[in-house]
């Protein structure tokens, strides 16, 4: 029988775009695990520190690192703050954008690239650098990477944000080619896919009546909380998902 190889547990946790909504949640429930974590940001520093703040009150341990994902040199000198604090051991791709309701024919060239930047290229920049120190093949001790889709990966948002949707169906496809290539090297590679979340986002997309909207047709008649897709994030984090990678998990309430 081929040797076990034993992944890293309760390391570096990097989680990008960890200033609020899910990222937030994220940090702090994974610092309740044990992990240490780096609370990426872009912009509002004051709520990345207040997340931070909070994780060291509850006994933590946490650093704020700006940075926006979409900028390669942005993301190195992230994961080389992220070094400082010990050995990275897992990396949750949570930063990402959603942009204003419109049709494909009425969107920019501009709008586009910023969304396929962000979502995507800024996940697997961050990505790159996180398997170059997890991985066996490195020399490194394995971990696990979680990304951040979205349902409307498997929706579409038509007449909303197909261009959102694309990025996140993106997200599924490089969650399964990335796991099956670093599987042999102690990594696990893995998504959640929510659903309507009660976070930001909506009104940074200018919708933020958007839950309230949306609650009626919804399977569980409610919106989902950045507490529980946390949760599941975490759970994919730990050892109790072992012999989990490539798999894409729905935390959508049924939708």
């Amino acid at each position: 029988m081929a040797e076990r190889i034993v992944v890293l547990q309760k390391g570096v946790l990097v989680v990008t775009g960890g200033s609020r909504g899910i990222g937030a949640a994220t940090a702090e429930l994974a610092a309740r695990d044990g992990w240490s974590v780096v609370v990426n940001y872009r912009a509002d520093e004051q709520a990345a520190h207040a997340v931070v703040d909070r994780i060291c009150a509850d006994g933590g341990k946490a650093v704020a690192v700006r940075g926006d994902v979409a900028d390669t040199g942005n993301v190195r000198r992230l994961f080389a703050e992220a070094d400082a604090l010990g050995t990275i051991g897992g990396l949750v791709n949570n930063a990402g954008i959603v942009d204003r309701r419109q049709r494909v024919d009425e969107m920019s060239p501009e709008r586009l690239e910023r969304m396929m930047r962000v979502n995507v290229i800024g996940s697997m920049l961050c990505a790159q650098e996180a398997v170059r120190r997890m991985s066996t093949r490195h020399g490194g001790n394995g971990g696990a990477i979680v990304n951040l889709s979205s349902v409307a990966a498997v929706l579409g948002a038509p007449g909303q944000y197909v261009d959102y949707a694309v990025s996140k169906g993106a997200i599924d496809t490089f969650t399964t080619g990335l796991g099956r290539e670093v599987a042999g090297e102690g990594i696990r590679v893995n998504a959640v896919r929510p659903g309507i979340i009660d976070t930001e986002i909506h009104a940074s997309g200018g919708e933020p009546e958007r839950v309230a909207q949306m609650r009626s047709v919804l399977p569980m008649k409610r919106e989902g909380s950045a507490g529980e897709v946390a949760a599941a994030i975490v759970w994919l984090l730990s050892e109790g998902a072992s012999y989990v990678t490539g798999a894409i998990l729905d935390v959508s309430g049924g939708r």
